[in-house]
């Protein structure tokens, strides 16, 4: 028996129907030769800091850095059951070998291999490489396997990539907050520098002063032309005032063919930015719509940074675009012969091509998606018709009027400009698709106007005058769209090469974001994305080191190098550490400066001490809290545990139960029997939250 193991359940579920594997058991499919089981992300991780040492369950100072010498694993509770199964089928003497058919990728390949080690496993591995979920391309993967040994590189990147991040994150987020005032202080080598970023903007927007402008224009009565910006409103109402109801002249009318090479097809970050801009998804929303379009093997693999397909996917690609131009509303009467040269190139492929959709939509009920995926699935098939479309041409006319104004004036000048369309191309079926839009993007209005022939000489008598008034504006603030450019950009000013340098990759930038949200440094309002106070207080007092995109740079560099084997973990890794202690050896005191930023008075009056820090407790509206912040030790009132006994967990329990660590009732309700019974309730506090249990011996420990 050959045993494969998939990422998900859903992406093993279709290997195993076109492997012939149909018998359901707990946790896997078998059959005809083959078991096909999957992970459910990732089972086993990094272990946490206390799994080195009890002692490192409180955060001090005096602690850091941790640097562990050998590294652990473990997996959490609620998946030990699956890695338990996993387990049992890899060292099962029937099973012959093991196939990784996890995600094709760097993280997808960590995913597959921790496992396989932590097992203990020794079968031999094939790797499973595909960049779509079709029947047809998973019978060429499995006909096509490779070594699972031509991957270990890859593996041990991802591996010291999560390492390298472990200490980075663990010493950098324990020794800030500790150091101010021991409020929980994030920090994480992607996500820091994108923070940083946002706050910059803020910053920027509140620096921004704002001015008025003026812009005189002339009404000719077929069309508008502007004159110079002014910065005065007198200036402008005396050209207002001079040219109102006299004649204007055309100077010149210079046309110019131009044209607009049709857009290259999507990686994830493109997708990504354009639907955020078309409908306001989140850069997490449109992975996991495209995430299950691809396990429902309607498009390719969406994990991707390359624009391109290979030159052997043109027959394929050729087949998808003749099914869309035929069946897509917005595509038809839009007839072209695909240009399958502009989408293909080898050289600029590497573990994946771009995202398109597949021959499966043919077979599928498209309108029965949920309306998210739809949206996306749209996008992807749009852009893939306009990548192969013709060119969009156009011709400019850009209009120079003059207006003699009143005695002792002198002339003044304004300026018109227009487009007309020659040939639709690629933009027609763009335009089309949009205006099946509910809601129009902002960008949908075209600021150039067709105007009426002009020559040279031409008058037009009597125009009117008036002044449009406006105010300069501050830098936008950031939205997923223009933050995600902003993380693919970042560190261009190094000296990187291109393809290193960016915050993150497409696979992770979505879950960065999400993280920000989520620990509250920032504030999703509409599409825009807003720093909180912590976050700006936050970026204040961490290093350049720590804020700057150079340090994801320099890591994407090494990393590559490790998967080319031209730099050897232990030395990267070494690196890293070094790195580690030079961070906690420069910041021994907290910042005078920015230490305010971060005080808090806490509430209450202190009801006893914490068991994880020795730090004093204090009673507030809803609970005895720590002061310490990052310590995170809270009992709350509102307790189901103490509700479920009919008892209240007041401040003379609360007290009680840090001191000794028990206290006692000899009326606790049972809702088994509706009756009262004697025990003690313990404290139990496992590091990360404080449980409670029962004891019948209470009194004696009391």
């Amino acid at each position: 028996m050959k045993l494969v193991i998939a990422e998900k359940p859903s992406v093993a579920q279709a290997i195993a129907a076109v492997l012939g594997t149909r018998e359901r058991r707990n946790g896997c499919v078998c059959g005809n030769g083959w078991i096909v089981s999957w992970c459910v992300g990732h089972l086993v991780e990094l272990a946490p800091a206390d799994a080195y040492d009890e002692r490192f369950a409180k955060w001090r100072l005096e602690d850091l850095p941790i640097l562990p010498d050998r590294w652990r694993f473990v997996s959490r509770g609620d998946k030990k059951k699956q890695l338990d199964i996993l387990r049992r089928l890899m060292n099962d003497k029937d099973t012959e070998s093991v196939i990784c058919a996890t995600d094709a990728g760097r993280e997808g390949q960590l995913i597959f291999q921790l496992v396989y080690d932590y097992c203990k496993c020794r079968k031999p591995v094939q790797r499973l490489w595909i960049s779509s979920m079709e029947d047809t391309a998973i019978r060429e993967g499995f006909a096509n396997l490779r070594p699972g040994a031509a991957y270990d590189r890859l593996y041990r990147a991802a591996l010291c990539r999560s390492q390298a991040d472990w200490l980075v994150g663990i010493n950098a987020t324990r020794l800030f907050s500790c150091l101010y005032g021991g409020v929980t202080l994030n920090v994480g080598r992607v996500q820091t520098p994108t923070l940083a970023m946002i706050v910059a903007r803020e910053a920027e927007i509140a620096a921004f002063v704002t001015k008025p402008f003026y812009t005189p224009e002339i009404d000719t009565g077929r069309f508008t032309a502007s004159g110079e910006r002014l910065t005065d409103a007198e200036s402008a109402g005396a050209v207002r005032a001079a040219c109102d109801g006299r004649d204007a002249v055309v100077r010149s009318a210079e046309r110019q063919e131009k044209t607009a090479a049709p857009p290259r097809l999507y990686d994830l970050t493109t997708l990504q930015r354009e639907a955020n801009r078309l409908f306001g998804f989140t850069a997490q929303q449109t992975l996991d719509y495209t995430q299950s379009l691809y396990e429902k093997k309607l498009v390719t693999y969406p994990r991707t940074d390359s624009r391109f397909l290979t030159d052997d996917m043109r027959g394929t690609a050729g087949s998808v675009i003749n099914w869309l131009q035929v069946n897509m509303s917005f595509a038809k009467g839009v007839a072209f012969t695909p240009d399958m040269t502009r989408i293909t190139d080898n050289s600029k492929v590497s573990d994946h091509h771009a995202v398109i959709p597949t021959m499966e939509a043919a077979r599928a009920d498209l309108a029965a998606l949920p309306t998210g995926e739809l949206d996306v699935f749209n996008l992807i098939a749009v852009r893939l018709l306009c990548a192969t479309a013709p060119a969009h041409t156009f011709e400019t006319v850009t209009a120079v009027l003059e207006c003699e104004g009143l005695s002792r004036s002198g002339s003044h000048n304004f300026t018109a400009k227009g487009k007309t369309i020659l040939r639709g191309g690629w933009k027609a079926i763009e335009d089309a698709f949009r205006a099946t839009l509910k809601n129009k993007p902002e960008d949908a209005a075209d600021d150039d106007k067709t105007l009426p022939d002009l020559t040279e000489g031409q008058a037009f008598p009597s125009v009117t005058a008036s002044v449009r008034e406006g105010r300069t504006k501050p830098p936008a603030r950031y939205t997923e769209d223009s933050l995600l450019a902003a993380m693919e950009a970042a560190g261009s000013d190094e000296k990187y090469p291109a393809e290193k340098r960016g915050l993150g990759t497409p696979a992770t930038r979505a879950a960065v974001i999400e993280k920000l949200v989520k620990s509250g440094v920032v504030e999703r309002k509409k599409k825009q994305l807003h720093p909180t106070v912590k976050a700006t207080n936050l970026i204040a007092v961490l290093p350049d080191v720590l804020t700057s995109p150079a340090l994801t740079a320099e890591w994407e560099e090494k990393l590559g190098q490790i998967e080319a084997d031209e730099l050897s973990d232990s030395d990267f890794m070494g690196s890293i550490a070094a790195m580690t202690r030079e961070l906690v050896a420069a910041h021994t005191a907290p910042d005078a400066e920015h230490a305010a930023l971060f005080a808090r008075k806490p509430e209450g009056e202190v009801v006893g001490l914490c068991p994880r820090c020795d730090g004093s407790v204090y009673e507030n509206k809803k609970g005895f809290c720590c002061e310490h912040r990052a310590c995170g030790f809270a009992l709350w009132k509102d307790n189901r545990f103490f509700a479920a006994k009919r008892k209240a967990l007041d401040k003379k329990t609360a007290a009680a139960l840090l001191s000794e660590g028990r206290v006692f009732f000899s009326d606790l309700y049972s809702e088994k029997t509706g009756k009262t019974y004697g025990a003690a309730i313990l404290l139990e506090d496992t590091g990360k939250y404080a449980n409670f249990k029962l004891e019948f011996d209470g009194r004696k420990g009391k």
